[in-house]
């Protein structure tokens, strides 16, 4: 039984700003003493390297599809531990899964086995009284979900914005924030979805910080809060990472890949290892010229190894450490990227 306070920002679709306002949420919480805990539905890495910015503890993925609705929950606590607040930012539209025809891993199904409430961005634009429509069949759809509140993004004026509160207010669902258009609070995308914050980190790091002052004053962080605050206890256990029951022969030295062309990594792959016994050691193939000395494994994860093709091609004397070691039998893990490396 875990007694955290969380909160789940949903979108009524993907592109509706859910990362612009979970993010600045965690900026601003923090700012504030808070110590956020960031999380994100669905097997998503980029969308976490900003939380993890944002609210300086590692962001970390809630997917029911790879790890079972029933690890939801012991993960979650995991992740949690030791926070004041939770924080966790939906994938794609509220009840988009794996299928269309069920809510498997979706935002909806995610927020259920958290019992956690919902907080739902709408993208206000060219849009008025539709806004309580849209809203009414959001809240109503599932009767076990619990729609507590809306954020209304990309608001055009103080008159655009009275039109949608007027309309919203039979439904007596709050309006916790209102966020204006705003360029400069945009964060730079391409065909994965963000640019991950490895590839900028300077520039996002100011971005989160201009991004937070925004949402300070922007949206209701005490309703926002309270409203988390009223999710009771989770009656769930915190996954162990020795729970793997990983079998090592001895003293290990993984060898993982990392920097901006490979920063897909689940936390929890890593605290497994290491509590294992095995020792961690990170290395960039873009600019490390060989493999960390005394490497007994290697696992290269995904990225965008693709964009940075040219600096991984010029880097000769690490491809060839990585043929090297590949060719002495020793183990060797590639998902994604991390198997376009190696062909």
């Amino acid at each position: 039984m875990v007694a955290i306070p969380r909160i789940v920002i949903a979108g009524t679709h993907s592109g509706t700003g859910k990362t612009t306002v979970a993010s600045g949420l965690m900026a601003a919480l923090r700012t504030q003493g808070f110590r956020v805990a960031p999380f994100k539905v669905g097997p998503d890495f980029i969308d976490p390297s900003y939380h993890t910015l944002a609210a300086g503890r590692q962001g970390r993925n809630l997917d029911a599809f790879l790890s079972g609705p029933e690890m939801i929950g012991p993960l979650f606590a995991h992740g949690a531990h030791g926070a004041d607040i939770a924080i966790v930012e939906g994938v794609m539209g509220l009840f988009d899964g794996k299928s269309g025809g069920g809510e498997l891993a979706s935002t909806a199904h995610v927020a259920k086995l958290l019992d956690a409430p919902v907080v739902l961005v709408v993208d206000a634009r060219a849009m008025a009284r539709s806004v309580a429509a849209m809203l009414h069949g959001y809240s109503t759809f599932d009767p076990q979900l619990k729609v507590s509140g809306v954020v209304l993004n990309r608001v055009g004026s103080s008159v655009h914005e009275k039109m949608l509160r007027d309309a919203l207010r039979p439904l007596n669902i709050p309006v916790l924030g209102v966020l204006r258009r705003d360029d400069a609070i945009q964060t730079p995308d391409r065909h994965l979805g963000l640019v991950p914050a490895a590839e900028r980190r300077e520039e996002a790091r100011r971005s989160l910080d201009a991004l937070g002052t925004v949402v300070s004053s922007s949206l209701n962080l005490d309703g926002i809060v309270n409203l988390a605050l009223s999710a009771g206890p989770l009656e769930a256990e915190p996954w162990n990472p020795e729970s793997a029951a990983l079998d090592l022969p001895g003293s290990v030295r993984v060898a993982v890949a990392t920097g901006t062309s490979f920063s897909f990594l689940y936390r929890e792959n890593l605290e497994s290892l290491e509590a294992a016994g095995a020792e961690v050691a990170f290395f960039d193939p873009t600019t490390d010229e060989r493999l960390p000395a005394g490497t007994d494994a290697l696992y290269l994860g995904g990225g965008f190894p693709e964009t940075y093709a040219e600096a991984l091609s010029a880097n000769v004397a690490m491809r060839e450490s990585v043929r090297v070691f590949a060719e002495s039998g020793r183990p060797v893990v590639a998902e994604c990227g991390g198997l376009l490396y190696l062909v």
